[in-house]
């Protein structure tokens, strides 16, 4: 008998589960899944945003979108489409109640597990095809599947260290990217966001300005010290780089803004002597919430497509 046995939401960039089905099967082929279910959790931030893992008796499909993955486990010979169309329904749905921002910040296991409710409700009604045909447009999915198939994953790739490190552009041709490439696209950026980095900008702006008056001093008596020109013009250099970082997406993300956030520290450290402690707190304060920022800002999927 075709069917779907589980589903989960995980968020993409740490493998956290945000929500599941609390129905598993008991037996032996499905236990098994549910390991290949957490090894694919760790490794969805190196995986392309529609895939499908076979397993015997049993397939794994999921679909990432805005940072968020859908995840079920269906019997072998389950439509590809139905599956598909189910983890859409998932998606849609998750969006519309929960704000990504909840999602970004959760830090417990299964914080939206009340969402288990639609993906029961939805499950049974996916189980029971005769009440699916004014519920969905299946030629579409059909279509879009034909256009941009699933990636295949194998179980040998699933169990190399690093078997997905590698895949470019021409061996998943249906997403034309993968979610861990140099070009990856970032979340929305949002209101804190914007803040931190104009603050970054006036950080930098600040520290150069006062860079060039040492300068000046400098030329002016020469007992001045050039190191406090050169702590000036680094942290200008660090908080424009903070900048950067919260725009674009570059390999080692959180552990550049973190080395960035001390290079802050260390030059307003040494800048002691010239600055308040007022001011000092105000460029350390900026440093720690823009590190913060980029760190919450995460890499996101493929958009979904609601044709609206």
């Amino acid at each position: 008998m075709s069917m779907i046995l589980s589903a989960s939401v995980v968020r993409v960039r740490d493998g956290l589960p945000l929500s599941a089905s609390t129905d598993y099967d008991q037996s032996t082929g499905v236990q098994e899944c549910r390991k290949y279910f957490k090894m694919l959790s760790k490794k969805l931030s190196q995986l392309p945003d529609r895939c499908t893992l076979k397993t015997g008796h049993y397939n794994i499909n999921f679909i990432s979108s805005l940072g968020v993955s859908y995840m079920m486990l269906c019997t072998e010979n389950y439509p590809s489409v139905l599956a598909f169309c189910f983890l859409d329904e998932l998606q849609k749905e998750f969006i519309t109640t929960y704000n990504m921002m909840k999602t970004n910040t959760a830090v417990r296991p299964y914080c939206f597990i009340e969402f288990d409710n639609f993906i029961q409700r939805t499950k049974q009604r996916y189980n029971n095809t005769r009440s699916l045909s004014t519920k969905m447009n299946l030629a579409d999915m059909q279509t879009e599947i034909k256009l941009r198939p699933p990636y295949q994953i194998s179980l040998s790739e699933l169990g190399s260290a690093n078997g997905f490190a590698h895949l470019s552009a021409a061996e998943y041709k249906g997403t034309g990217k993968i979610s861990a490439a140099p070009h990856q696209r970032l979340e929305p950026v949002t209101l804190p966001g914007i803040v931190s980095f104009v603050l970054s900008l006036l950080c930098g702006a600040l520290n150069l300005i006062r860079g060039f008056h040492a300068i000046e001093s400098l030329l002016q008596n020469e007992g001045e010290d050039f190191s406090y020109v050169i702590a000036f013009f680094l942290g200008t250099a660090a908080c424009l780089y903070q900048c950067y970082l919260f725009v674009y997406y570059t390999g080692w993300r959180n552990a550049k803004s973190f080395l960035t956030f001390g290079l802050i520290c260390l030059c307003n450290m040494y800048l002691y002597e010239l600055r308040n402690l007022w001011q000092l707190f105000f460029h350390v304060t900026v440093g720690a919430f823009s590190t913060l920022q980029i760190r919450l800002r995460q890499p996101q999927g493929k958009s979904p497509d609601y044709n609206v």
